[in-house]
């Protein structure tokens, strides 16, 4: 399919000569884009600490020099001259995607893109320390400057509407925030009181299954045998430690990271598995489209259903632990008497007093993204003062899950979004999830014994469908479209909560 994709694209002979002159102009920026990927997945796995200021400046060097490259009257030139001309569907959908960076990047004067690039390095530094430290105090000069920064990009890219609307537009370009504020409510609405019921349960799960010491060492092991079970392609591809679990890279080149907790080795194959479905997404996008928008992922909330499809609906399923289970146990025979009920058990409890976002359940996650939604959301509006977010997220905590954090670092600093200036980012981690599951139960009736399959350790079917419905289109294809193509229904809830209420119900005899 990707070779019938290459041959209509439009870059050959047949192509507007304007259109060969666009593409050629994007794949240079998009290279420079991806070379300050590398950088930045460097900062973050092995740079020295003392690299900082130079990296600052290579970064926002970088981040100029591109949206040069971008709003160039040449590029803006060659879209007017494209605007009338016959395309074919994907030469079509590249301009679309082209002008809609175009646009947004030409409102936008260069010098504040290198300022926002250059506090995003130099914050990144301080949120390490703040975190490692509990000082909000350190990272709250640059939580502040960052505000003001994308209020001002907000400004630029339309005056008229709400800031925090036009930063989410970075991360979900194609649904409306009305949209991504109804899906967040629908499920504020139903997990609140499932969560209730889950608390007030009679029924005990096997939540003791993997109490203990794990050392670092065999956790490392574990995550690479994990990988290597998944079909992780590390001739183009590592697996690297971070303070936060993360994936950077392409077709190519596509690299993940994860963390190690001694006392919690579910954790660590959570992100491992997460942060696999982010890397298969990229390395399954259509090769011959590198730096183009053909071949580059659809968004944030498609590339979150990537990893939460692989993280919940394979890795925390039975299915996933008939499979894995005597590769856990082998490395650690402490815990040869689980069984794989057992496992499943532990790795599906709905927690009561769990403060982390990434170690959360599937049910609770989601509560953690809301209070990050209404906080950046407020700061963004200026109806919160940076100074009153520690307490303010202690409150909604308190509020929406019944815990309180007694530190900022378990609180407002455990997450790094922040420090890049991702404003309008977390909402993606929700709408993904519910994507996810739409995308697992389309993939569930198509293909024959699918659970079984996943028992049996092989992955090659749900890999083939993912390629074919969602990583070979690129971009082609806007968010609600790409969806309903891969599922035959619009995006929305339903089989998001069908899902939740069926396993959870389950588990704990609701």
């Amino acid at each position: 399919m990707a070779t019938e994709a290459a041959a209509d694209d439009g870059s050959g002979s047949d192509a507007p000569d304007a259109y060969d002159a666009l593409l050629d102009r994007v794949r240079r920026w998009n290279t420079l884009g991806s070379a300050a990927g590398v950088l930045g997945w460097d900062q973050q796995v092995m740079m020295p600490e003392g690299g900082t200021p130079a990296r600052s400046k290579q970064l926002s060097t970088i981040s100029s020099i591109r949206h040069d490259m971008l709003t160039d009257e040449e590029t803006g030139a060659l879209l007017d001259e494209l605007a009338d001309a016959d395309l074919t569907d994907e030469q079509a959908a590249v301009v679309r995607e082209v002008r809609r960076d175009y646009e947004r990047a030409d409102a936008v004067p260069v010098d504040l893109v290198e300022e926002i690039s250059e506090t995003g390095s130099e914050a990144l530094q301080a949120w390490e320390e703040a975190k490692a430290e509990d000082e909000f105090e350190t990272f709250a000069p640059y939580l502040e400057k960052h505000v003001e920064l994308k209020r001002e990009y907000a400004e630029h890219v339309d005056p008229d509407r709400d800031p925090y609307e036009v930063l989410f537009e970075d991360y979900e370009p194609c649904l409306s925030m009305e949209r991504a504020e109804s899906i967040l409510e629908e499920l504020r609405e139903a997990l609140v009181p499932m969560i209730d019921a889950i608390r007030e349960s009679d029924r005990e799960l096997a939540v003791d299954t993997f109490e203990g010491e794990f050392p670092e060492s065999d956790q490392e092991a574990l995550a690479h045998e994990t990988l290597e079970l998944l079909d992780y392609d590390f001739d183009r591809g590592r697996l690297d430690v971070s303070s936060h679990p993360f994936t950077s890279g392409n077709q190519f080149d596509c690299r993940v990271t994860t963390r190690f907790d001694e006392s919690d080795p579910l954790g660590a194959i959570g992100s491992t598995i997460h942060e696999y479905g982010h890397a298969q997404y990229n390395l399954g996008l259509p090769q011959e489209h590198w730096a183009t928008p053909l071949g580059e992922s659809r968004d944030l909330s498609v590339h979150e259903s990537q990893s939460r499809l692989w993280e919940n609906h394979v890795g925390r399923s039975r299915a996933f632990w008939e499979t894995f289970l005597p590769a856990f146990q082998e490395q650690f025979p402490d815990t040869a008497e689980a069984s794989v009920e057992d496992a499943y058990e532990a790795f599906n409890q709905v927690y009561e007093d769990n403060l982390i976002r990434v170690e959360a359940d599937e049910l609770t996650y989601h509560l953690h993204i809301i209070v990050r939604f209404e906080i950046e959301r407020d700061l963004v509006r200026g109806d919160l003062d940076v100074a009153d977010v520690p307490e303010t997220w202690k409150d909604k905590y308190e509020e929406y899950l019944g815990i309180r954090p007694e530190t900022d670092s378990e609180g407002c600093l455990q997450d790094i979004h922040w420090s890049h200036g991702n404003f309008g980012y977390f909402p993606t981690y929700s709408l993904g999830s519910v994507m996810a599951a739409q995308l697992f139960a389309a993939a569930e009736s198509e293909i024959e014994g699918l659970a079984e399959s996943i028992a049996a350790g092989e992955f090659g079917d749900l890999h083939d469908w993912l390629g074919e419905n969602v990583h070979r289109h690129g971009s082609r294809y806007e968010t609600n479209e790409l969806v309903k193509r891969a599922t035959g229904d619009d995006f929305s809830a339903d089989a998001f909560l069908a899902y939740v209420e069926e396993k959870y119900g389950e588990l704990y005899d609701l």
